[in-house]
């Protein structure tokens, strides 16, 4: 049964000062609340491993942030933004940022009604010579909605991840209020990213440092990676009062072979990093049911987890994915999810949470929520008595699931 939840119940009072805008200097050194028990306490990130047992596995999202944010300019010199949240053809991603020339991807369009369907030019005012010599063009296919599909062509025989890099400019949030600058390059993508296609940063992973991951390993604490593609619908807020009325969109993830067989070793010890590896996480179990009962993994839905009892063990539904990978000559899965985490879920495969601090009346608020049965308000109400930062560069969290 879906869960019957308004969102005004997980308001709360976020002064624009209490934004940060800009990272730390050091990544390392942002303030860390710890919660473990229902106790309450604060240590600087670069302490993390203090907290953490021994023996535990800890899981990344490796995506990367690509600069999906690009300026064109109409004849008539009308400015028009346009905002790449996912690509359709070539609709996967390894191929999309490799192919030269032409391609089509969903965006956001800003200022679409005065886009009248002639062709753009990238916004060069300054001539510059690179973006001269690649000659980015784009052209409205249609519009669906909130979203458009655009197509766009280039010269030069670069690939469209060249493209973006020269073109584009990264993302980052809409509350930041401000442009993007030099620093966000660099500190708007985490220390391991690795694989193209997020449209907004896995934020948890942005305090690590090198020095944060050896002492991770010193306490044999296994660094795992997945690869969930972030799209700009994770972390906006819930516009209507039940939840329910919430659409998720579908976010594309990989894991490999070798990692669920470590997972399936190692559960009950599992700590997730960001809210993205919860989802890409807890989605397994619902994929090993559908190899149980379908003969093969089908795309999580939103209310998936809600709809019935379940009457598998984490372990049982873990293996029956391996085995497709197995019997299918698969080494990697590509996947995905349009689940939705909200009080009342049942967690089968995390046990510890590292996580900022979220956007009020957010998707992401409630899955805290849920970790933590309700106590989320304790948690938020202590950060703000304590100046702790918040939201993508902000401050961090370590959540001991109860």
């Amino acid at each position: 049964m879906i869960p019957q939840i308004n969102i005004s119940d997980y308001n709360y009072p976020l002064p624009d000062e209490r934004i940060a805008k800009y990272p730390l200097e050091q990544r390392d050194h942002s303030k860390l609340l710890i919660y473990k028990d229902g106790l309450i306490n604060a240590s600087i990130f670069n302490n993390i491993s203090e907290y953490l047992p021994q023996g535990h596995i800890m899981v990344f999202n490796d995506t990367k942030v690509v600069p999906a944010r690009l300026h064109f300019q109409r004849d008539s010199g009308a400015h028009i933004e346009i905002f790449c949240l996912e690509p359709v053809s070539p609709e996967e991603y390894v191929s999309m940022f490799a192919c030269t020339g032409r391609c089509s991807w969903k965006c956001i369009v800003g200022n679409v009604k005065r886009w009248k369907g002639d062709t753009l030019k990238v916004y060069n005012p300054e001539n510059q010579p690179r973006l001269s010599e690649i000659d980015l063009k784009a052209d409205l296919v249609e519009r669906k909605g909130e979203t458009s599909v655009v197509e766009f062509s280039w010269t030069g025989g670069v690939p469209f991840s060249a493209v973006l890099e020269a073109c584009g400019q990264v993302p980052i949030p809409p509350y930041l209020n401000r442009d993007t600058e030099d620093i966000d390059l660099e500190r708007y993508q985490t220390l391991y990213a690795r694989y193209r296609g997020s449209v907004a940063a896995p934020t948890a992973g942005l305090h690590f440092t090198e020095s944060v991951l050896d002492s991770l390993k010193s306490k044999d604490i296994s660094i795992q990676t997945v690869c969930l593609h972030v799209g700009a619908g994770t972390f906006l807020p819930v516009k209507s009062e039940k939840v329910s009325e919430h659409t998720m969109h579908r976010e594309p993830f990989v894991i490999t072979l070798d990692f669920l067989k470590t997972l399936i070793d190692r559960l009950g010890k599992v700590i997730a990093v960001g809210t993205t590896s919860v989802r890409t996480l807890e989605s397994l179990y619902y994929l090993g049911v559908s190899c149980i009962e379908n003969g093969h993994p089908e795309t999580v839905e939103q209310w998936a987890p809600y709809s019935r009892d379940y009457e598998y063990s984490t372990s049982s539904a873990l293996e029956a994915l391996a085995s497709y990978m197995e019997e299918n000559g698969l080494t990697s899965l590509q996947t995905g999810t349009r689940i939705i985490i909200v009080p009342g879920f049942k967690f089968r495969i995390v046990d510890v949470l590292v996580t900022n601090f979220h956007q009020p009346q957010s998707t992401l608020l409630l899955l805290i929520s849920a970790f933590v049965k309700g106590d989320w308000n304790r948690i938020y109400d202590y950060a703000l008595a304590n100046d702790f930062r918040f939201l993508s560069y902000g401050d961090s969290s370590l959540l001991f699931r109860r």
